[in-house]
Protein backbone atom coordinates (compact mmCIF):
# COMPACT_ATOMS: atom_id res chain seq x y z
CA UNK A 1 0.00 0.00 0.00
CA UNK A 2 1.55 3.03 -0.78
CA UNK A 3 0.84 6.75 0.49
CA UNK A 4 0.10 9.68 -1.13
CA UNK A 5 2.87 12.28 -0.48
CA UNK A 6 0.72 14.83 1.21
CA UNK A 7 -0.39 12.23 3.73
CA UNK A 8 2.86 10.74 4.11
CA UNK A 9 4.24 14.59 4.94
CA UNK A 10 1.00 14.89 7.38
CA UNK A 11 1.55 11.95 9.24
CA UNK A 12 5.38 12.24 9.31
CA UNK A 13 4.83 15.59 10.73
CA UNK A 14 2.60 14.11 13.38
CA UNK A 15 4.80 11.40 14.25
CA UNK A 16 7.38 14.50 14.90
CA UNK A 17 4.97 16.71 16.76
CA UNK A 18 4.45 13.10 19.31
CA UNK A 19 8.23 12.31 19.68
CA UNK A 20 9.15 16.04 20.77
CA UNK A 21 5.75 15.69 22.96
CA UNK A 22 7.56 12.47 24.23
CA UNK A 23 10.39 14.15 24.72
CA UNK A 24 9.51 16.84 26.84
CA UNK A 25 7.24 14.79 29.08
CA UNK A 26 9.99 12.23 29.85
CA UNK A 27 12.12 15.70 30.93
CA UNK A 28 9.59 16.98 32.99
CA UNK A 29 9.71 12.87 34.45
CA UNK A 30 12.75 12.79 35.17
CA UNK A 31 13.16 16.27 36.66
CA UNK A 32 10.23 15.88 39.14
CA UNK A 33 11.76 12.53 39.68
CA UNK A 34 15.05 14.37 40.82
CA UNK A 35 13.15 16.56 42.88
CA UNK A 36 11.56 13.57 44.72
CA UNK A 37 14.67 11.80 45.32
CA UNK A 38 16.19 14.73 46.49
CA UNK A 39 13.36 15.43 48.89
CA UNK A 40 13.56 11.79 50.56
CA UNK A 41 17.18 12.14 50.71
CA UNK A 42 16.55 15.44 52.73
CA UNK A 43 14.27 13.37 54.89
CA UNK A 44 16.33 10.48 55.57
CA UNK A 45 19.46 13.12 56.15
CA UNK A 46 19.50 12.68 59.40
CA UNK A 47 19.54 8.82 60.26
CA UNK A 48 20.01 5.38 58.14
CA UNK A 49 16.33 4.92 57.84
CA UNK A 50 16.02 2.60 54.85
CA UNK A 51 12.80 3.65 53.50
CA UNK A 52 10.42 7.03 53.40
CA UNK A 53 7.76 5.04 55.83
CA UNK A 54 10.84 4.35 58.51
CA UNK A 55 11.58 8.04 57.92
CA UNK A 56 8.79 9.41 58.75
CA UNK A 57 8.14 7.19 61.37
CA UNK A 58 11.39 8.49 62.99
CA UNK A 59 10.23 12.16 62.59
CA UNK A 60 6.88 11.14 63.83
CA UNK A 61 8.66 10.39 67.01
CA UNK A 62 10.85 13.14 67.24
CA UNK A 63 7.59 15.54 66.99
CA UNK A 64 6.67 13.68 69.75
CA UNK A 65 8.99 13.69 72.11
CA UNK A 66 9.27 17.32 71.27
CA UNK A 67 5.73 17.85 72.44
CA UNK A 68 6.68 16.36 75.41
CA UNK A 69 9.51 18.60 76.18
CA UNK A 70 6.82 22.03 75.44
CA UNK A 71 4.43 20.00 77.97
CA UNK A 72 6.81 19.39 80.45
CA UNK A 73 8.05 23.36 80.03
CA UNK A 74 4.45 24.67 80.36
CA UNK A 75 4.38 23.14 83.63
CA UNK A 76 7.33 24.59 84.65
CA UNK A 77 6.11 28.34 83.52
CA UNK A 78 3.04 27.54 85.51
CA UNK A 79 4.63 26.74 88.71
CA UNK A 80 7.37 29.48 88.43
CA UNK A 81 4.15 31.89 88.04
CA UNK A 82 2.71 30.76 91.01
CA UNK A 83 5.78 31.11 92.79
CA UNK A 84 6.55 34.63 91.50
CA UNK A 85 3.14 36.46 92.28
CA UNK A 86 4.12 35.01 96.01
CA UNK A 87 7.28 37.63 95.29
CA UNK A 88 7.72 40.83 96.64
CA UNK A 89 8.15 42.34 93.41
CA UNK A 90 5.42 45.33 93.16
CA UNK A 91 7.86 48.60 94.93
CA UNK A 92 7.23 52.20 95.44
CA UNK A 93 8.97 54.69 97.30
CA UNK A 94 7.28 58.27 98.07
CA UNK A 95 9.87 60.78 99.44
CA UNK A 96 8.47 64.03 101.29
CA UNK A 97 9.44 66.34 104.75
CA UNK A 98 8.17 65.22 107.69
CA UNK A 99 8.66 68.57 108.87
CA UNK A 100 8.35 71.47 107.95
CA UNK A 101 11.76 73.78 109.14
CA UNK A 102 13.76 70.83 106.75
CA UNK A 103 14.08 70.22 103.62
CA UNK A 104 15.56 67.75 101.10
CA UNK A 105 12.50 65.19 100.93
CA UNK A 106 14.67 62.92 103.62
CA UNK A 107 11.90 61.09 104.80
CA UNK A 108 10.35 58.38 103.23
CA UNK A 109 7.91 55.82 102.43
CA UNK A 110 8.71 52.41 100.39
CA UNK A 111 5.91 49.74 100.13
CA UNK A 112 7.11 46.19 98.87
CA UNK A 113 3.95 44.37 97.30
CA UNK A 114 3.29 40.88 95.81
CA UNK A 115 0.35 40.05 93.33
CA UNK A 116 -2.33 39.45 95.62
CA UNK A 117 -1.12 43.06 97.44
CA UNK A 118 0.60 41.49 100.51
CA UNK A 119 3.75 42.80 101.49
CA UNK A 120 5.17 45.60 103.73
CA UNK A 121 5.14 49.74 104.09
CA UNK A 122 8.77 50.57 105.61
CA UNK A 123 9.03 54.42 106.59
CA UNK A 124 11.82 56.39 107.99
CA UNK A 125 10.69 59.62 108.96
CA UNK A 126 14.04 62.05 109.19
CA UNK A 127 14.46 64.80 111.75
CA UNK A 128 16.97 67.44 113.19
CA UNK A 129 18.33 64.99 116.22
CA UNK A 130 16.84 61.39 115.02
CA UNK A 131 15.62 59.40 112.36
CA UNK A 132 12.94 57.39 113.27
CA UNK A 133 11.99 53.78 110.99
CA UNK A 134 8.53 52.05 111.32
CA UNK A 135 7.43 48.94 109.27
CA UNK A 136 3.84 48.01 108.65
CA UNK A 137 2.38 44.76 107.30
CA UNK A 138 -0.04 44.77 104.53
CA UNK A 139 -2.70 42.29 103.58
CA UNK A 140 -4.61 42.84 100.53
CA UNK A 141 -3.33 46.36 100.01
CA UNK A 142 -4.68 47.46 103.41
CA UNK A 143 -2.85 47.43 106.67
CA UNK A 144 -4.22 46.68 110.73
CA UNK A 145 -1.90 49.45 111.93
CA UNK A 146 -3.21 53.40 110.77
CA UNK A 147 -1.56 54.82 107.78
CA UNK A 148 0.45 57.84 106.76
CA UNK A 149 -0.62 59.59 103.72
CA UNK A 150 2.33 58.96 102.34
CA UNK A 151 2.42 54.91 103.07
CA UNK A 152 -1.11 55.00 101.43
CA UNK A 153 0.24 56.27 98.50
CA UNK A 154 3.07 54.11 98.46
CA UNK A 155 0.82 51.25 98.43
CA UNK A 156 -1.10 52.73 95.88
CA UNK A 157 2.01 53.35 93.60
CA UNK A 158 2.69 49.99 94.02
CA UNK A 159 -0.37 48.24 93.15
CA UNK A 160 -0.48 50.55 89.84
CA UNK A 161 3.03 49.34 89.28
CA UNK A 162 4.24 53.32 89.39
CA UNK A 163 6.76 54.84 91.37
CA UNK A 164 7.75 58.01 92.47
Amino acid sequence: MSLDPATRDVLLAVAVAVAVLAVVVAVVALVSQRRMRRDLTLLQADGDAPTFVAAVGRQTEQVRALRGEVDDLSALLARTRTELADALRHVSVVRYDAFGDMGGRLSFSAAMLDDGGDGLVLTAIHGRSETRSYIKGVKAGQSDASLSPEEQQAITFALRGAST
